[in-house]
């Protein structure tokens, strides 16, 4: 094998020979030509037609009485006051691209994470025979537990992973706090770099509760499910359709509150936000249009106004600011690595208003994923910054006192031909030879400061061999179920798992509860 001189920037654009050049906006993402935008799903104007979403916490200057009724008045009522309560913030990385999961990062077994594969088989997930869990590490980490596994974090990980080493860096309260998160494997096929997967189970989390006080929803592109790959299209709610953020601006702009705060006091500035308002609903009466729904644009309009003065009244004086928080910048980051790396600033900007309820959930998505370029060390760097993007989600949350769930999942996959790359950044593992749908898995790890309860860490199984067993499970061949699957623990957590067949039917209408039970890997939330 022709060894590279130096591995490839983790923001370096991936070219292979097998490929037809990119053409699309997925295709640049997979490849890394293109930065992974952050995107917060927001109303838009036709978002009020459904009751709008509001801002923020706490009231931090309450709004006048006569805008409260004016609120209440509105057909339909113009909710105000932050009223989205999402019991478990939820943020999903989409690795465009087809990245590695099972095996190398993740643990995966015929029946249960420990039920190992056989040497062939973790070879073709590119452990080579001295490396396979299950053997004896001659020079342990801090936390393996000495046999090339790691349960640090609950879900079995090699202790190699680059995953795991990113996240030990990010998270170290919460590597303190071991009843606190645990997580699951699912071994299950999907299409290899393409967008046309239906992974992203945003829109269902919020069918099933998961609203923000600002915002619906965040994600990471400007497509309709915020990421890179689909949203089921059963799913879709136009109404909460994404809206870009990728950057801690985008997060203090949809709070903003103008230019006031720097010549008025917290107070004045809501006192000119509410008179607007008045303003503006007066002059409304006075106009005549020849809609037939003029009286509920009106009412729209309206709550648009009210809107406005209520975000002033909660965030007035009060800062969302990621790169001001020093729990992030300075403290999970530091100043350099924040000030430096897009996808830590994506992250924070995404975590912050997920953890913090001001929205309901988030796709974060990282491009180039399809690092099959014939070494193991593009790999190894990407799957690293990977892993300090998930553990800061999972630190923050710790240091906020939130649950969090987080989901992680790629287009498709890819296997070694057992070549090894025994370069520093190679660290000795099978090189990434080729795309391969067949080995792979998407994961969840949930964080909650009362503890995890986890019913079993493997939902599926994997074939001695090193492929996904497609029988295995209904999530293992089906990217619809798969999303379902999720969905389903989400509820589960959350006590409204008997309520999962009346709001979703990709099981069947009636599902039997051993099917559901062999599909649940979490308890409720304490």
């Amino acid at each position: 094998m022709a060894k590279r001189k130096q591995p490839l920037h983790p923001d370096a654009p991936l070219r292979h020979r097998g490929h037809a050049r990119p053409v699309t906006r997925r295709d640049f993402l997979a490849q890394g030509f293109l930065s992974g935008m952050g995107m917060t799903m927001g109303g838009s104007v036709f978002s009020m037609l459904a009751g709008m979403r509001t801002a923020s916490a706490t009231s931090h200057l309450p709004l006048s009485t006569d805008i409260l009724t004016m609120a209440a008045n509105l057909n339909p009522v113009c909710s105000l006051g932050g009223a989205g309560n999402n019991p478990l913030p939820f943020i999903c990385f989409d690795l465009a691209g087809g990245a590695n999961i099972a095996g190398s990062n993740v643990l995966v077994g015929r029946d249960t994470q420990m039920d190992f594969l056989t040497t062939a088989g973790y070879s073709k997930l590119g452990l080579p025979g001295d490396m396979i869990p299950g053997g004896t590490e001659a020079t342990p980490t801090a936390t393996s537990n000495g046999d090339f596994t790691d349960t640090t974090f609950g879900l079995a990980f090699h202790s190699d992973s680059a995953f795991l080493r990113g996240m030990l860096v990010s998270a170290p309260t919460v590597t303190g706090l071991p009843a606190n998160v645990d997580g699951v494997v699912i071994p299950a096929r999907s299409g290899n770099d393409t967008g046309n997967n239906p992974h992203n189970p945003m829109y269902g989390i919020a069918r099933a509760g998961g609203d923000g006080k600002v915002v619906t929803l965040i994600g990471s592109r400007n497509t309709d499910s915020g990421g890179n790959s689909l949203a089921p299209a059963m799913m879709i709610d136009p109404t909460i359709r994404p809206t870009k953020v990728d950057r801690p601006s985008d997060v203090t702009g949809m709070v903003d509150t103008g230019g006031l705060t720097d010549i008025l006091s917290d107070r004045d500035v809501v006192s000119v936000m509410e008179s607007v308002a008045r303003v503006s609903s007066s002059k409304l009466g006075n106009v005549s249009t020849n809609l037939t729904n003029d009286a509920v644009i009106k009412d729209m309009v309206s709550c648009g106004y009210l809107k406005a003065a209520d975000l002033a009244s909660r965030f007035a004086g009060v800062s969302v600011d990621p790169a001001a928080d020093t729990r992030i910048r300075g403290g999970i980051f530091t100043a350099n690595e924040f000030d430096n790396d897009r996808e830590f600033r994506k992250t924070a900007s995404v975590m912050k208003m997920v953890v913090e309820g001001n929205a309901g959930a988030g796709t974060i998505a990282m491009g180039g994923y399809d690092y099959h370029t014939g070494d193991r060390s593009t790999g190894e760097i990407r799957d690293l910054r990977a892993g300090r993007c998930i553990g800061a989600c999972l630190e923050f949350a710790a240091l906020v006192g939130n649950p969090l769930m987080i989901y992680v999942f790629s287009d498709g996959s890819l296997a070694s031909n057992g070549t090894v790359d025994n370069s520093a950044a190679g660290r000795g593992k099978g090189v990434w030879s080729g795309d391969n749908s067949s080995t792979a898995a998407s994961f969840i790890l949930v964080y909650n400061p009362n503890g995890v309860t986890a019913l079993r860490n493997q939902i599926g199984a994997f074939s001695g061999d090193g492929s996904v067993i497609t029988s295995s499970s209904p999530a293992a061949n089906n990217v619809n179920l798969l999303v379902e699957t999720v969905i389903l623990n989400y509820m589960s957590m959350t006590k409204q798992i008997g309520q999962f067949p009346t709001l979703f039917n990709g099981f069947g209408t009636n599902p039997s509860s051993i099917l559901l039970d062999s599909l649940t890997a979490f308890g409720p939330l304490a």
